[in-house]
């Protein structure tokens, strides 16, 4: 039985034309390799588009993946957020998707100034053994509007807010903008949007041990570590100028949150991985691993104790 529940959230940057450096075809191995060196029992995709994600399950033969494209039927080999999970830790009770708009049931729709189509992908999940149930989600921002994605993420809480207050909820996505912003300040439960607060925590800033803390952006347009060095420069500057929070000592724009007192992060590590100057995509994956409650470790089974041979009569 597993003991955590490990998550990675990756924002694949959909395909790329086939004379780019950072096509598909060349990336590929790469992002696989990452995936499966971690192993997350939940992997959480944005923005990958159907050949992407057929050749991530391919590689991926102890996953299923559950998600339809931000376009729904109109056009199935659009972007996606895709939940692909390890079947054989977990087990899948219910999903959905809805739409994050003011018509949130019909596939395509648009709000609030928004440039495309924004999906919002969850499921009700069951640790096997011995039957811890959570929620994961996974969702992907507008990247033009403030507005709407301070509206999807009210409208993205509000489901949250509906499900059972004991119910943990692990929270991934391209959230395109950063933890200061409105959207994630919000969230965060630091401000209020139409009269509510949120009442998410952030698994970076919360986990007992964080890998990579210099890399404070986790968008880097494929340059990596040549951005992050000078924004960390940029940011140990301003902080010794202000008094700064230490929820807010990053930039990313790949979060993991979540909410539930029986969610515990032990680890969380921006995930840098890369062959050369090759990088599995422009925004660097984001995984952390959360300790399951108490109650739920000790009823691990223990290993069978063999019977007492028995003397057969004479």
């Amino acid at each position: 039985m597993s003991v955590s529940l490990s998550v990675m959230t990756f924002n694949l940057h959909d395909d790329q034309p086939e004379e780019s450096p950072n096509s598909w075809d060349k990336r590929r191995d790469l992002c696989l390799s990452v995936i499966t060196s971690y192993s997350p029992i939940i992997l959480c995709t944005q923005q990958g588009v159907k050949s992407q994600l057929d050749y991530i399950q391919q590689g991926l033969p102890a996953y299923d993946q559950f998600g339809i494209s931000r376009k729904g039927s109109q056009d199935p080999t659009d972007q996606s957020c895709t939940i692909f999970y390890n079947k054989e830790k977990v087990e899948l009770l219910e999903g959905g998707t809805f739409w994050l708009s003011e018509s949130p049931s019909v596939p395509g729709s648009t709000a609030w100034g928004s440039e495309v189509p924004s999906a919002y992908t969850f499921q009700l999940k069951r640790v096997e053994p011995p039957g811890f149930s959570f929620q994961i989600v996974n969702t992907n921002l507008d990247e033009v509007s403030p507005r709407a994605r301070r509206r999807s993420a009210l409208l993205t809480w509000q489901h949250m807010a509906s499900l059972p207050p004991s119910l943990p909820v692990v929270y991934c996505g391209g959230f395109n903008t950063q933890k200061e912003s409105t959207t994630g300040r919000f969230l965060l439960g630091r401000s209020r949007e139409h009269g509510v607060i949120g009442d998410m925590r952030d698994a970076w800033p919360s986990a007992r041990v964080r890998k990579n803390v210099a890399l404070i952006r986790t968008y880097h347009d494929f340059k990596g570590d040549k951005q992050g060095t000078v924004e960390f420069l940029k940011l140990i500057f301003r902080a010794l100028c202000l008094c700064w929070d230490r929820q807010t000592q990053d930039l990313h724009t790949d979060w993991i949150l979540y909410r539930g007192r029986s969610l515990v992060p032990v680890m969380c590590e921006v995930v840098n991985d890369k062959v050369d100057e090759l990088y599995p995509s422009s925004h660097y994956p984001v995984f952390a691993e959360f300790m399951l409650p108490r109650s739920v470790r000790m009823l691990e089974p223990t290993p069978p104790v063999p019977a007492p041979a028995q003397e057969e009569e004479s």
